[in-house]
């Protein structure tokens, strides 16, 4: 787990989008495990999820690009800062996603925030949702209308996984974080 929730907290106010970073930075650590890479890495991954959206409550015109301003002046590494840049359009922040860590931060952001709002439809939360009821809600697109799927689509080609093989990691990792409240 991260030692930087004092900034979170400093930065963002809104419950709901701390639940949002905090699921992030489960998935992240997840993965990062799951890739058996070193415990600094894991650290970081789950620091990038963490802290990805720590601009967006005071500057969401301009998200993720207060983000280095920001990081920067608590010492964190450029590789983090470039992977929370990277998890944007890269138009947007002219920083391509050339990392592990940015590449599984694009997948994890979106598609975590899609299963929350499924999970919490479900009497069950997330013990009754899996990969197939994700993929198959994914084609509601009247359901999480601001969840981008064409985005969901091209982070499983970064990452090389199925829709059903990630959501089912997602599912697992959030399981065990009992900050969500979905479990």
């Amino acid at each position: 787990m991260s030692k930087h929730y004092d900034l979170l907290n400093k930065w963002i106010s809104n419950p709901n989008l701390q639940k949002h970073c905090f699921a992030v930075e489960s998935c992240m650590s997840y993965y990062a495990r799951l890739l058996n890479l070193s415990e600094k890495e894991i650290e970081d991954w789950g620091t990038a999820g963490l802290l990805h959206d720590l601009d967006w409550e005071k500057y969401p015109d301009e998200h993720p690009n207060k983000i280095p301003d920001i990081l920067r002046e608590y010492y964190i590494s450029e590789e983090i800062i470039d992977a929370i840049l990277g998890h944007a359009y890269p138009e947007r922040t002219n920083t391509p996603r050339n990392t592990l860590m940015a590449k599984y931060l694009f997948a994890c952001d979106e598609l975590s925030g899609f299963i929350v709002a499924y999970a919490l439809m479900k009497p069950n939360k997330l013990l009754d949702v899996d990969g197939e009821g994700v993929k198959k809600k994914l084609k509601d697109k009247a359901f999480a209308r601001g969840v981008n799927r064409d985005d969901i689509y091209k982070a499983l080609e970064e990452i090389g996984l199925d829709i059903v093989e990630h959501t089912e990691n997602l599912i697992k990792a959030m399981h065990e974080d009992k900050r969500l409240g979905l479990s």
